[in-house]
């Protein structure tokens, strides 16, 4: 696998991806393997083969059937050049978890309580029941929530790039893409994780605010992982061949 120019590891699979479609040695209609036999091919984890798929599937070169697969949709992309190279939404959300959770620590031993009430009249506004289900409201919320968790640590270079992981995701197509195929299969942002932050941050326990940002963080990662899931055929049938043993040892 050559090695991708911005160094991104799923830039490098999803090109790598291309240049053997490109090749024909994926031809139209077929499908290519699963994302268990491509992570072990490429040696990468299922969430870089997930980032590789949505920049081809962006680009117009694939076809993400849920049930089926994924299937060659084009030799080339729609727009005639493959789209640039966005930081992974994965791999950004597991920068965010381990910065964001020392910030949380931080935080804990130097909120103010002027911090603390800006916290608090955020909560409501992160409840998609008070928003009337208005996402882009509940997701402004959120990252005014972060963001002042990250000042209150009061430490200006931690708030730079805490900042900066939250600009990335706001500019990032590939991570619009996805944020897309999450809400429309339900993936929100959670006040019950939100108010478990804040009364940790309020009692002032660092280790407590670290957990529950991990804990926070570590189930939208799963959440994402889960809402994009392709469902695919190998999948479906091994699980079916589970159930199928484990009644038949019933049986017996």
């Amino acid at each position: 696998m050559a090695k991708s120019e911005n160094n991104r590891l799923y830039a490098s699979v999803s090109e790598d991806l291309s240049r053997r479609i490109q090749s024909g040695e994926f031809a139209l209609g077929d499908r290519l393997p699963s994302e268990r036999l491509l992570g072990a091919e490429y040696k990468v984890s299922r969430p870089t083969v997930r980032e590789a798929l949505f920049a081809l599937e962006m680009d117009g070169l694939i076809d993400v059937r849920v049930g089926a697969g994924v299937y060659v949709k084009a030799l080339k992309p729609s727009s005639g050049l493959a789209g640039s190279a966005d930081v992974g939404p994965f791999e950004l959300i597991e920068a965010r978890r381990l910065f964001e959770g020392e910030a949380c620590a931080l935080a804990a031993v130097r909120m103010s309580q002027e911090d603390l009430d800006e916290l608090s009249a955020l909560l409501p506004r992160i409840d998609m029941s008070e928003t009337g289900n208005d996402v882009e409201s509940s997701e402004a919320a959120d990252r005014q929530f972060h963001t002042i968790i990250a000042r209150a640590s009061q430490n200006s270079a931690i708030l730079a790039a805490i900042e900066m992981f939250w600009d990335m995701r706001q500019g990032s197509q590939q991570y619009r893409f996805m944020s897309a195929k999450a809400h429309a299969a339900g993936v929100v942002p959670r006040l019950d994780e939100h108010r478990l932050i804040f009364e940790a941050l309020r009692a002032g326990d660092a280790d407590g605010a670290r957990q529950a940002m991990h804990k926070h963080l570590s189930r939208v990662l799963d959440s994402l992982m889960l809402a994009t899931e392709l469902h695919e055929v190998e999948q479906v049938k091994e699980r079916v061949a589970a159930q199928r043993k484990k009644f038949n040892v019933l049986a017996g």
